[in-house]
């Protein structure tokens, strides 16, 4: 894994159109339908309607332990691009891109804007996180009711 680049993605075709999806994605009070993770149990306060700047809060759970998460929208882009950072300042974006049928979905994690990327590395977040990534697609993908290969 190079860690010049910091960042790992897939990507899923999903039998639904840009818009629908990304109405999914940016919608903190629905993440847990479609985290792959397992740690995303629910959002809490802030709005379904999401921008640039927007702040929102999520529960998660880490094994046996609960936390709280807070992420700022930090990339924005109507039904085409949504990140946002973690305190930690690495970032969860979601980029889609329509296609014939449907959209072509691509999630990253990106650390080259941590605060402690090496941090990052040392507990292996990159590896587990492109695992969780796969999950989470075919959730997303499965939310929409196609059949498709990461």
């Amino acid at each position: 894994m190079s860690t010049v680049n910091r960042c790992v993605s897939e990507s899923i075709h999903v039998a639904a159109s840009p818009a629908d999806v990304f109405a999914t994605i940016s919608d903190p009070s629905q993440h847990n339908r479609f985290d792959g993770s397992g740690m995303v149990q629910s959002s809490r306060g802030g709005s379904s309607s999401v921008g640039l700047g927007s702040k929102f809060g999520m529960n998660m759970k880490l094994g046996p332990i609960p936390y709280r998460m807070n992420n700022t929208i930090v990339e924005f882009e109507q039904d085409r691009l949504i990140a946002w950072a973690h305190v930690g300042g690495h970032r969860w974006r979601y980029e889609l891109q329509p296609d014939a049928d449907g959209t072509l979905v691509t999630e990253s994690f990106d650390w080259s804007t941590a605060k402690v990327p090496k941090f990052i590395e040392v507990m292996n977040y990159p590896v587990r996180n492109r695992k969780a990534i796969i999950n989470t697609l075919q959730r997303l993908r499965d939310l929409f009711g196609a059949q498709s290969d990461v």
